[in-house]
């Protein structure tokens, strides 16, 4: 039996995405700072699943976590990070803007740093990080965001070219995501935003076929061709 560890299980795709995985006979570990959200869906699944609550704003403490969550799991197959925040942001409250890249780019890069260094030493594994369609420009409702899901990208990246040249079979998937129904969805100009279960299972058969990079869902393939494609000049008026 596979085992899989989903942090941001608590709600949105990290929820959805859990269930599927638990349907599909991965053990299961579900971690996020809303314990008693975890333990409701324990309760739904109706079988023994790991829990844990982790924060991961703090840091050094998340990764401590993480690492003793992956031990009492017996080691891990699959480490998805969904755990994130972002929020229109049009007085650049720095409170906002802080907290989004603590928690979306520091705090990303602790725990994927974990989930990788156990990977290394185990000699397999997956990792998987929630970015977002946002990552491929800059974004006027919530600066932060956008930047902090570029670095999740990136740092993506970055870990998949260090795996490859260590010739190790240790697969590093970047899911971005466009619009999904989820509290998460804010800000003007939503569509094609899809339901969380819809993208959750695209997700899944991007893991399942261990891709580099995916867009949730499809057809937010075109959109993102758009936004690499168009000049600043023009992008700079929207």
């Amino acid at each position: 039996m596979k085992k899989a560890i989903v942090i941001g299980a608590s709600s949105g795709i990290g929820r959805a995405l859990a269930k599927i995985l638990f349907q599909n006979g991965y053990e299961l570990g579900v971690m996020a700072r809303r314990l008693p959200l975890l333990e409701d869906l324990c309760n739904e699944l109706g079988r023994d699943v790991f829990i844990g609550k982790i924060d991961a704003m703090d840091t050094d403490k998340a990764m401590r976590i993480l690492e003793e969550f992956i031990e009492a799991m017996g080691g891990v197959d699959l480490v998805v990070i969904s755990a994130g925040t972002g929020d229109v942001n049009e007085n650049l409250d720095w409170f906002i803007e802080k907290e989004t890249i603590l928690t979306n780019a520091t705090g990303f890069a602790a725990l994927a740093n974990v989930a990788v260094r156990h990977f290394m030493e185990k000699g397999s594994g997956h990792l998987v990080g929630i970015s977002s369609v946002a990552a491929l420009r800059g974004g006027k409702e919530s600066p932060a965001y956008n930047a902090s899901k570029a670095f999740m990208s990136n740092y993506l990246e970055g870990l998949r070219q260090k795996m490859f040249s260590a010739k190790l079979p240790i697969t590093i998937t970047d899911v971005k995501p466009g619009f999904v129904e989820t509290a998460m969805a804010k800000g003007e100009g939503i569509f094609w935003a899809a339901p969380a279960e819809k993208a959750a299972m695209q997700i899944y058969r991007a893991i399942s076929r261990k891709a580099s990079h995916v867009y949730i869902t499809r057809r937010w393939r075109l959109i993102a061709w758009l936004l690499k494609a168009m000049p600043c000049r023009l992008y700079e008026r929207l």
